[in-house]
């Protein structure tokens, strides 16, 4: 049986009055959610209010707890409505949310959230749920070694200096004796670096990096990031238009790992969301006017080095 966690003084019990964490559930049907609840008990936590979906952003107004969206199996339209709805009222009451879709849900929800802080979880086994429930506001376990609650924020935050500094030195490829693209970040207004590079030749680098997993194994070489880059390159030179449950496919690992790693593109200058102008429920994702120079620049300067892109 794994460790239960716990609130900052908070006790091991699991109900009402026992100090143990709170969340509120809605759900498509608020009794059904069992791989919630599930989580929600390994971590000594306490399913304090339960709802249907419609009701969700009325039972989040001042809530002492997290919220917890389960989306899975709600009609499109009725999805991104109470979605926006919940999202906004958690925002505004500072209510930790996390919403649960699927994978053909993705392009609604993340529109729906608009940016707004929100832990998204795609067809969430019980190891991610473990994982949001604590990233929301839970300690780690005390088993197993003493850590400061402070280590997870810490952690994610290396973690954005970390992709920052990817994309300066990206940027800074984009033109070589300059102080390159990362200097141009609050204009655009500098030219992309002329390169001819074909859409076809990115995506035989993506064919080259999926063979590694049919020999190898999938697992040995995620690099989510990147791979999505060069998915968003070659749509750039082929004129298409990317989904975010599409760019989550071509990240080729777990959808909710993909979706965490668009936002730490995105926070880092080198993702943008592009509405789609026939359907105001989704969203597109493009490479930043930064991202698109340092691209250019990465193949111009791997060229000229004599070197393959990988």
């Amino acid at each position: 049986m794994p460790a239960a966690y716990g609130l900052p003084g908070a006790g091991a019990g699991t109900g009402p009055g026992t100090g143990a964490a709170r969340f509120l559930l809605a759900a498509l049907d608020a009794r059904t959610a069992p791989d919630v609840e599930a989580a929600v008990a390994l971590i000594g936590g306490d399913v304090a209010k339960r709802c249907p979906l419609e009701e969700a952003a009325g039972a989040c107004v001042g809530f002492d707890g997290v919220a917890v969206f389960d989306g899975r199996g709600a009609e499109e339209a009725a999805l991104h409505r109470t979605v926006a709805a919940i999202a906004r009222t958690a925002d505004a009451d500072g209510v930790p949310l996390i919403v649960a879709m699927t994978l053909a849900q993705v392009d609604v929800v993340v529109d729906a959230t608009g940016g707004m802080a929100a832990q998204l979880l795609c067809d969430p086994d019980q190891a991610e749920w473990i994982r949001a429930l604590v990233t929301a506001g839970l300690l780690p376990p005390s088993s197993g070694g003493v850590r400061d609650p402070g280590d997870e924020a810490d952690r994610l935050a290396r973690l954005r200096e970390e992709i920052a500094r990817i994309a300066d030195a990206l940027a800074r490829l984009g033109t070589p004796g300059s102080g390159g693209a990362a200097e141009r970040r609050g204009t655009f207004e500098a030219a992309p670096v002329v390169t001819d590079v074909t859409a076809p030749e990115v995506r035989d680098v993506i064919r080259a990096r999926r063979l590694r997993d049919r020999f190898f194994g999938t697992g040995l070489f995620e690099d989510p990031a990147w791979d999505m880059l060069l998915d968003l390159f070659a749509a750039e030179l082929e004129g298409a238009r990317v989904s975010v449950s599409s760019l989550c496919i071509a990240a080729a690992v777990a959808p909710t790992t993909a979706l965490r790693w668009i936002g730490r593109l995105t926070d880092a200058g080198l993702l943008e969301r592009a509405p789609d102008a026939a359907d105001r429920r989704r969203a597109f994702v493009k490479l930043s006017p930064v991202a698109a120079v340092a691209m250019r620049g990465f193949v111009a300067a791997t060229r000229a080095a004599g070197l393959s892109m990988v």
